[in-house]
């Protein structure tokens, strides 16, 4: 079989297309034959290095899977079911903990790779009638969405949310927002953008090149009042954005650092304005189980943006880096 080894982590040119041995599944796992992966911010940093992991290492998280063979202990899959990953093989349910964070693709070989055995209780479902391509955009992007509105926001219908950007987080966010009946203020970089995401439902878009300071034209699309809630993925300068902009007694979710790493706030403005904040890393199985049977009772689909065959996970890595995408980026395995 094919597959992709970060040979030394430090740069796109270590990414390996090599032959490898197809494993066989001990009592408890399942043979998968993977279909599709999709690219996530996370995955870029294990190539380049940023997040250390082994010489050798098969990178990405997300995949969509058939069940190819079972393990004699097996029970819950069988032979040709179609399954999706989840990021954190330990965590079933409930709140977080350390020992939980053992993740696909940097302390554990990951689905860049035509098959794998895993344990058999890593999989979830996919929702019915996504084709395999489709649910691999799920098990980063769309649960950390899930999570950051629907379990840490608890987004309430006719309620506002602010989304950042036209990656898969923000999307997924957007979408599952007018599922559930509330309104979407967008920021993007551009004209062309801004129209796919009002085509997508949001309500307001923001044009942050046009207004640097765009937590000020989201007060004035408001009427001074705010918004609810705010999926920040930028990190840097915009989370004083997201502040200014947040609703009194509004939530702010973290979950990306595309602009830096660090932020320099006055603190007084979280207590003044009486904000919660939550990190937000993936989730839960329960979580994404749970996000399925959402999904089933809705008509959202995925938006990729362009395809990548597995031998070509470096341009696909450079063409995120490019920020040439709108949605999520596949990979054909």
């Amino acid at each position: 079989m094919k597959r992709i080894e970060i040979e030394k982590p430090g740069g796109l040119e270590n990414l390996k297309f090599v032959d490898a041995e197809q494993p066989k599944p001990q009592s408890d796992e399942v043979l998968l034959k993977v279909s599709h992966s999709s690219l996530n911010y996370h995955d870029l940093l294990v190539a380049l290095g940023f997040i250390p992991t082994e010489d050798k290492r098969v990178p990405l998280g997300d995949a969509g899977c058939t069940v190819e063979a079972i393990g004699e202990s097996v029970s819950e899959w069988k032979t040709g079911d179609q399954v999706m990953s989840v990021s954190f093989p330990r965590w079933i349910e409930g709140p977080p903990k350390y020992e939980y964070f053992s993740f696909i693709g940097d302390n554990e070989d990951g689905y860049a790779s035509e098959y794998m055995t895993i344990k058999a209780n890593a999989l979830t479902p996919i929702p019915k009638d996504w084709s395999l391509q489709e649910a691999a955009t799920l098990p980063c992007a769309g649960l950390t969405a899930w999570r950051a509105i629907m379990e840490e926001g608890n987004l309430q219908p006719n309620e506002t949310i602010l989304v950042q950007g036209s990656g898969g987080v923000s999307i997924f966010a957007l979408q599952l927002a007018k599922a559930h009946g509330a309104n979407v203020i967008a920021t993007t970089s551009s004209d062309e953008k801004a129209e796919k995401l009002k085509s997508l439902g949001a309500d307001e878009v923001v044009n942050y090149k046009e207004h640097p300071q765009w937590g000020k034209e989201v007060l004035r699309l408001t009427a001074n009042e705010g918004v609810d809630h705010v999926v920040e993925v930028a990190g840097g300068e915009s989370f004083n954005e997201s502040i200014r902009c947040a609703k009194l007694g509004g939530h702010i979710s973290i979950i990306g650092i595309l602009d830096g790493n660090t932020s320099e706030i006055l603190l007084p403005r979280l207590f003044a304005k009486q904000l919660r904040t939550s990190g937000i890393s993936m989730g839960s199985q329960k979580s994404q189980r749970d996000m399925v049977d959402f999904l089933n009772k809705t008509d959202i689909r995925p938006i990729i943006s362009d395809t990548f065959k597995l031998e070509k996970l470096g341009e696909a890595f450079q063409f995120q880096m490019d920020n040439k995408h709108f949605g999520k980026i596949s990979i054909e395995v």
